[in-house]
């Protein structure tokens, strides 16, 4: 097999072992489990078994289902859309905002709407970070303002018009039936609407979130898990030389 071909290992290299877990709306009895083993059949996994199964309570049952995937995928022909800037240590991150934008730049995060998660915005903006990486309120040439859970749009519009935001970050945990694809687009819409827009930049991030997503709602950058303070505030001060050298 060719270095960039690659398909999962279990028990042995290359032996296409997968283990897969999902919830059926029905009881558990033999029929479910049967029912289980064939729907595993049915998305391409050879010799599935039930490895796992239990009752859920109120007609639904969880399984676990261990099999073999026939498929392997080329690496060498995949693309990945990423934003492009250098990652920059914090003291280098402030000396640059301090020599370019010659003030503090303010940056605004919330979870907005219905998601309560906090996890995600405060490991970029508290003082302690996450990790090891301390946050965004840690960085003396930064005024980082996190407003929290459940934030509606408009109030995070609001604020960042008060407090003349450079820069605003959106953190989406709750996905269910892509209720973060209706959130955030509607805050883009919305900063359309007060002709901010093009005036913030505007950052995403959550364990759904690609930078191809984000590009395609209208953000400037996305970033996924095992993203640090250090990783966003060094694409937000190179987006705003850019942004203010032309």
């Amino acid at each position: 097999m060719a270095e960039n071909l690659v398909k999962p290992y279990g028990d042995t290299l290359n032996d296409g072992r997968v283990q897969l877990s999902f919830t059926l709306p029905v009881a558990l009895d033999d029929a479910a489990r049967e029912g289980a083993r064939q729907l595993a059949m049915m998305m391409g996994l050879a010799e599935p078994a039930v490895v796992h199964a239990e009752d859920m309570g109120q007609d639904f049952s969880f399984f676990i289902v261990y099999g073999q995937c026939q498929h392997q995928v080329d690496l060498s022909s995949i693309k990945v859309s990423r934003p492009e800037f250098a990652t920059l240590d914090k003291d280098g991150i402030n000396r640059l905002i301090a020599e370019k934008m010659r003030r503090k730049m303010v940056v605004i995060g919330a979870c907005i709407e219905t998601d309560a998660h906090t996890v995600g915005i405060d490991a970029i903006m508290n003082m302690k970070g996450y990790n090891g990486h301390k946050g965004l309120e840690s960085y003396h040439e930064m005024r980082a303002i996190n407003l929290g859970a459940q934030v509606d749009s408009e109030d995070l519009v609001t604020r960042a018009i008060e407090e003349k935001a450079d820069v605003i970050l959106v953190s989406q945990i709750v996905t269910q039936k892509n209720i973060h694809l209706d959130n955030l687009t509607r805050l883009v819409d919305l900063l359309e609407a007060e002709g901010l827009r093009d005036r913030v930049i505007l950052i995403v991030g959550g364990p759904r979130i690609s930078h191809e997503l984000a590009k395609e709602l209208g953000y400037d950058a996305g970033f996924g898990t095992r993203t640090y303070a250090e990783d966003v505030a060094s694409f937000a001060i190179h987006e705003w030389i850019k942004r203010n050298s032309a």
